[in-house]
């Protein structure tokens, strides 16, 4: 008789919540590397903040609501992701991104479409994030209300980023610095909404020149030249 093998041995629960946490910890220590290699000699100090103010910010929120709200594989992927391109455009500068300079060569653009790719992660990831949030803690899993929902959220996200890029771009007046020529129009926009309105004073109106009187009838102007004196 052939010997059994014995059965394999089921794996305690601990091994699988510490195989979950790999991946995030990993995907957190690479953007946090990344965040540190980007602070150093940016282009412009002011750009780099506004641009990676957000990976700042999201780190700490998420690691204390991660016991309460853990996330996905997928969801802490694409939020790396989007950090990574948050980080890397605020230290060269959306518009002189190396990678986007390249592609921009190569396609023939142009200008450099780095700021494109990242408009395209800050609508597409903030849909998975709030698809997310909605299945997990609303009614709405299963709805036909789920994606319109999702949508409007990603718009009025992308919308009040965009806002307050503007009112950054208007305080600092750094206009130009904001991704492609969106900053310079909105500049020149608010500028000229806002700037003083001039007086300009018009010319008056050209007068008509005044019409000869007509003559009275059956009189006639003559004009007798003077006898000259001898």
């Amino acid at each position: 008789m052939s010997a059994v093998s014995p059965a394999p041995r089921p794996l305690p629960p601990q091994s699988g919540a510490r195989r979950g946490r790999r991946l995030p910890l990993l995907l957190a220590g690479s953007v946090v590397a990344a965040l540190a290699v980007s602070a150093w000699e940016p282009h412009d100090r002011a750009t780099w903040f506004l641009e990676t103010v957000w990976v700042i910010a999201g780190l700490p929120l998420l690691f204390l609501t991660w016991r309460r709200f853990p996330m996905t594989g997928l969801l802490c992927c694409l939020l790396a992701a989007h950090a990574l391109v948050l980080v890397v455009g605020g230290h060269y500068t959306y518009a002189q991104v190396p990678l986007g300079d390249w592609v921009r060569d190569t396609l023939g653009l142009e200008r450099n479409p780095y700021d494109r790719f990242g408009h395209l992660m800050q609508g597409f990831v903030p849909a998975i994030l709030v698809r997310e949030l909605l299945v997990r803690t609303s009614p709405l899993r299963g709805s036909r209300w789920l994606a319109p929902l999702t949508v409007c959220a990603c718009l009025a996200f992308s919308a009040v980023f965009e806002m307050l890029e503007w009112a950054a771009a208007v305080i600092g007046g750094g206009g130009g610095r904001l991704p492609g020529h969106t900053g310079r129009c909105v500049g020149h926009a608010v500028g000229h909404v806002l700037r003083p309105r001039r007086r300009h004073r018009l010319a008056p109106p050209a007068q008509p020149a005044p019409r000869p009187a007509p003559a009275r009838a059956g009189a006639s102007v003559t004009r007798v030249a003077a006898p000259a004196r001898q």
